[in-house]
């Protein structure tokens, strides 16, 4: 979502600041802007657009504190007006996240004769720094009690005009962290906004304020009281945050999945079993006691807890439901006694899922556990136990290698699930075999990308396309989708092969492309079957088959051939000539890969 970047030292910050934009272009944005303080004087720069075209109107400065943003549009429309920082009289703000109350603190300002001139939530909070302010001179009594009168998600920093030499954050529903230098401290949404100033960094607490001057840092809890907050090494290299020689970093991210996988895979399994302990002393005992799991997730990561529902029940045989966490938060839940309770995010800050085990009725959980990318996550401080990926830094937006990563954990999880509770068809020995060839088999997959790129053409001129699948190719189908909608801007919807007949056989004909996952499994010729009936009505089939069950192709079949693979791992390999189908598609079209329009990498706010 938005990006904070805020820098406070004993050199100018200028360029600090616009290379942490840069850093945080990932993330999504239609606005980028900046404010300096110099003099007791503020001076603002904001640019609709990309950051490119902010720094285009920048001139030098000797400024040695100012804030910085990427704003995506929540409340009002992309425009110069509605970009952050945010000014009334002496303060500047940015702000990530949504004020709820907003209309009220509007409303009340209003009528004390403010002048609101954007459409935002966030020049409210601007506005109620200056009505504070005309009570107290004091910048930290300002600041709290601006603080305590705010409901909803935010992550701030504050200038004030009467208080140089000082920067003011909070976290509240939103992420931020501290970047601690030699006589100077930085500020980010994230490390990666950071890593070419420092690599010690301090994660914020949820409620956390903190006040920042060149040399000082004071952090305080939710209740006011002075913390510490431990400082952390960053495990993330400048190597692993550029492209190196790829265009994209989408198709970096694709080819390093054998890697991650490998990576995530380390230290988890012996030659021929699961290990016990991965997550953590009391975990092996936790998954003993729980009888039923439930997985809440949101986009691809709910694609992957679907998947695992079905490993799940398949492997350890019990119940496991799956939920999108925006419908999950908001309804009355009945939830199973003795509960495993899973939330799947890459990033650890999605608000959806944070709200989800924030109203969490724990009586019937035996524990929440985050299947999580980013050590230092909202998600995994807040769960009781944590599966990590160990994908490293994903920045394009459409996910890939955080997907295969979180898919190889939960089939781990399902595994060790078994395991604990001796599932009596539970065969440990082949799905450790299977994980131990998963990597080479990514490796195997991604040669027949020059076949993918000449099927990408297929799509060029195309306005829909329809994805089938079955059994736990059901959800692969859906990410299938998912990638194309948002990579290429074609419309794509997913269907289980079995519900052809019952609606989508009515699309089909030779304008609308149909994608189908064909793994050598039970259903195999059922699969056949349902593709029978796309040829019959003159579709343009395009089928991704194990070796092992590949037909001849022909006029009405394109058909790329992936190695023969295992059922049990199929869902991670035919994975990846789906991503790279998505991605030569948006390539050929001519979009924006690492950063489709309207979209973030890190959803923030509800």
């Amino acid at each position: 979502m938005c990006g904070i970047v805020a820098a406070i030292a004993q050199r100018p910050v200028q360029s600090i600041l616009i290379e942490g934009l840069k850093r945080l272009e990932y993330r999504g944005y239609d606005s980028a802007g900046l404010a300096t303080l110099t003099d007791h004087h503020i001076d603002r720069t904001r640019a609709q657009g990309k950051v490119a075209e902010l720094e285009a109107l920048l001139t030098d400065s000797s400024a040695h504190q100012g804030i910085a943003h990427t704003r995506w549009a929540t409340h009002g429309i992309p425009s110069v007006g509605n970009a952050h920082p945010h000014q009334s009289g002496r303060f500047a703000v940015v702000h990530n996240g949504i004020i709820e109350n907003f209309e009220a603190l509007k409303a009340e300002l209003i009528a004390q004769d403010y002048v609101f001139e954007s459409d935002t939530d966030t020049e409210t909070i601007a506005h109620l720094l200056h009505f504070v302010s005309l009570s107290t001179d004091s910048f930290d009594a300002i600041v709290q009690t601006v603080i305590r009168r705010l409901e909803g998600a935010f992550a701030l920093a504050i200038l004030d005009e009467h208080t140089p030499g000082v920067i003011w954050v909070a976290r509240q529903g939103s992420p931020l962290v501290i970047g601690v230098g030699h006589g100077e401290h930085f500020v980010g949404s994230d490390q990666l906004a950071l890593l070419h100033v420092t690599d010690r960094f301090i994660y914020l607490e949820e409620g956390d304020t903190a006040r920042l001057t060149a040399k000082t840092l004071e952090i305080f809890n939710a209740e006011g009281e002075p913390v510490t907050r431990a400082v952390v090494r960053a495990s993330a290299s400048s190597e692993q945050v550029s492209k190196g020689e790829y265009r994209h970093f989408m198709a970096k991210e694709i080819h390093e999945q054998p890697e991650a996988v490998r990576s995530t895979l380390l230290g988890r399994l012996s030659k021929d079993r699961l290990l016990s302990g991965i997550l953590g002393p009391s975990g092996d005992a936790l998954l003993e006691s729980a009888q039923a799991v439930q997985i809440v997730a949101c986009g691809t990561s709910y694609h992957a807890g679907l998947v695992a529902k079905y490993w799940i029940e398949s492997l350890a045989g019990i119940p496991c439901q799956v939920e999108i966490a925006s419908e999950y938060r908001y309804r009355k839940v009945v939830t199973l006694p003795n509960t495993l309770w899973i939330a799947i995010s890459q990033s650890g800050e999605t608000a959806d899922v944070l709200s989800a085990l924030r109203h969490l009725d724990c009586e019937r959980v035996a524990a929440t556990l985050a299947v999580c990318n980013v050590p230092t996550s909202s998600l995994v401080r807040e769960t009781d136990l944590a599966l990590l990926t160990e994908a490293g830094p994903e920045i394009g937006v459409a996910s890939t290698k955080a997907f295969t990563t979180q898919l190889t954990v939960l089939l781990l999880l399902a595994g060790l699930l078994a395991k604990t509770k001796k599932a009596t068809d539970f065969d440990e020995q082949n799905l450790v075999q299977q994980l131990h060839q998963l990597s080479e088999l990514l490796s195997a997959v991604l040669l027949i990308e020059p076949q993918v790129k000449i099927i990408a053409e297929l799509f060029v001129d195309k306005q829909h396309t329809l994805f089938l699948g079955r059994s736990t190719m059901n959800p692969i189908a859906m990410e299938g989708a998912l990638k194309l909608k948002e990579l290429s801007y074609i419309h794509a919807e997913a269907y289980p092969a079995g519900e052809l007949k019952h609606g989508p056989l009515a699309l089909v004909d030779e304008h609308m492309p149909v994608v189908a996952v064909a793994p050598n499994d039970q259903l195999v010729e059922k699969l056949r079957s349902n593709l029978s009936e796309v040829k019959a009505r003159g579709g343009q089939l395009i089928v991704f088959a194990d070796f092992a069950v590949a037909t001849t192709a022909s006029d009405e079949i394109t058909q790329c051939v992936l190695p023969e693979t295992d059922s049990l791992i199929a869902p991670i390999v035919f994975t990846l000539p789906l991503q790279l189908l998505s991605y030569h598609v948006a390539v050929l079209r001519g979009t924006d890969v690492d950063q489709p329009r309207n979209l973030a990498k890190s959803v923030t706010v509800e």
